[in-house]
């Protein structure tokens, strides 16, 4: 088991405990909690982590076999800390990505499913695990160990787990200035079309305010799709978007609109072509 693995399967105590203290929150206010919702994110989440295992594996040869090409380094602290902000560079160009392109949303799109939103949502991911290599390959390139990417890119994901919430409010200016906060992140899985497509910060929220796509909280989010799927299968949680895209396809009649569906954003829909009287 890799080092990223292990800091994860490291992390499941703090998860439950995370998840106990939120549940006993919201039932002690009269607050809602989906039962089935959150098992199905768990189940989600439980089925990632199997896959990444020997996916880890792999992604640590690539990086290893690219480290043997190239003739430099960084070690020490400085690769810590370029690791760890080059992958939350990276991980906002992956996110980013993963919404703009109907393929990847395919895949990113398990996260967004759930209508609710609290810490079990965190463990709703995909099981394709293999999106995020082509983000982090320049790391390596870079000279930074592949191991100490994998760790950094762990690190990311734990932080994650702890803004997936409605209990914190919005936290004081200078941390939300910087910081992805539970605030900001609420937003990201609105389905208004304010929210749409916006703070797609892993750590640091820094990017978004510099390439244009944050968006404050103001109005009460409303979770999930712009077209909810209404289930708790996760089978079909996993593959409704594949196979809404295959349906897309095969019924497509040119072959531009073809790729059109695949790699265009989710929602594009091919020009319709004035007929005249």
């Amino acid at each position: 088991m890799d080092i990223s693995t292990l800091l994860i399967w490291l992390a499941i105590p703090v998860f439950v405990l995370g998840i106990a203290a939120e549940f006993i929150y919201l039932k002690v206010n009269g607050k809602p909690f989906d039962y089935r919702d959150s098992a199905a994110s768990i189940t989600t989440g439980l089925g990632y982590q199997l896959l990444n295992i020997p996916w880890a594996l792999a992604e640590l040869a690539i990086f290893a076999w690219i480290s043997s090409l190239i003739p430099w380094e960084i070690t020490g602290w400085q690769a810590w800390v370029v690791a760890l902000i080059g992958v939350d560079f990276a991980y906002y160009w992956y996110h980013r990505t993963h919404h703009e392109i109907r393929l990847f949303w395919s895949v990113h799109v398990v996260h967004h499913s759930s209508e609710n939103y609290n810490l079990t949502v965190a463990l709703r991911q995909p099981w394709m695990v293999a999106t995020t290599l082509p983000f982090f390959i320049p790391l390596a390139f870079l000279g930074i160990d592949g191991r100490i990417i994998a760790a950094a890119y762990a690190i990311n994901l734990l932080y994650q787990f702890g803004i997936h919430t409605e209990v914190i409010d919005k936290m004081w200016k200078p941390i939300e200035f910087i910081f992805n906060t539970p605030s900001h992140h609420r937003v990201h899985h609105g389905s208004q079309s304010q929210y749409l497509d916006r703070n797609y910060a892993g750590v640091l929220i820094i990017w978004d305010r510099m390439f244009g796509t944050f968006e404050p909280e103001g109005e009460r989010v409303v979770y999930g799709l712009t077209k909810n799927i209404n289930t708790y299968n996760v089978g079909k949680i996993y593959t409704h978007e594949m196979v809404a895209i295959w349906n897309d396809v095969k019924n497509a009649s040119k072959f531009s609109d073809k790729l059109g569906y695949m790699f265009r954003g989710p929602g594009w829909q091919p020009a319709k072509v004035a007929v005249s009287a």
